[in-house]
């Protein structure tokens, strides 16, 4: 808890925009729902970080489960969840996973929760079983699942993501919201990001680029500077 307080606080002073909680340390993750001891231990460590920053906070239950995201999301008033399947199929290294968009848009109506949904578009550490178009698919994700943000990363946490992907899915949603969400690092930024809204960072911004080291402020306050003289 203590970490995450500290490395969300080390975020926000840097200037990032906001932050996500994930329960990245359950490695190798389950398919379905997550055990309730994960869902209270995130309920916790999102207080504790809600505690320590201002800035928007997110979360994202590994592997898919959206619904156990929003219920923390509503408990502790997190802004937005991130959803790695939230339409379609997709054959991942924990089994098929299978999005259930019909069954969070539901939850959240029914808890009249003022949550954003942003969801992978073909996810990360995945290969899909069904449309492999990116740009029908974030079509689809937006105007048949209603997702209020799409998320376009790489192959895997840390591999850069293909600009002309993102260039595709902004084609097919000029005025949705885009985010790239793997392989942002500071000689990239500019290239990747030409189409998207903005990026979720992890793995650049930690000590030697190792995703599971602590953040390092100097990487983080370097890339926020390059964030900021963005058009």
């Amino acid at each position: 808890m203590n970490r995450a307080k500290m490395e969300a606080g080390i975020l926000q002073d840097g200037g990032a925009q906001g932050v996500i909680v994930e329960n990245f340390g359950d490695s190798p993750f389950r398919t379905g729902r997550v055990d309730p001891e994960t869902v209270a231990a995130m309920t916790l460590a999102v207080e504790h970080v809600r505690g320590a920053v201002s800035i928007p906070v997110g979360i994202n239950m590994l592997r898919n489960d959206a619904i156990s995201a929003l219920g923390v999301a509503v408990a502790t008033g997190s802004e937005f969840i991130r959803v790695n399947v939230h339409y379609g199929v997709m054959a991942t290294d924990e089994g098929i996973v299978e999005g259930e968009a019909h069954e969070t848009t539901r939850r959240r109506r029914s808890l009249n929760a003022d949550v954003q949904i942003l969801a992978d578009v073909l996810v990360k550490h995945a290969e899909p079983m069904g449309q492999k178009d990116i740009g029908l698919v974030a079509q689809e994700t937006t105007r048949r699942a209603l997702a209020d943000g799409l998320i376009v990363s790489g192959p895997a946490t840390g591999q850069p993501t293909n600009s002309f992907d993102v260039s595709v899915v902004r084609r097919a949603v000029p005025d949705g919201f885009v985010l790239v969400g793997s392989g942002i690092n500071d000689h990239n930024v500019w290239r990747i990001l030409e189409h998207a809204d903005g990026a979720i960072v992890g793995t650049s911004l930690k000590k030697e680029g190792i995703v599971t080291n602590p953040v390092d402020p100097e990487r983080v306050s370097r890339l926020a500077e390059i964030f900021a003289s963005m058009p």
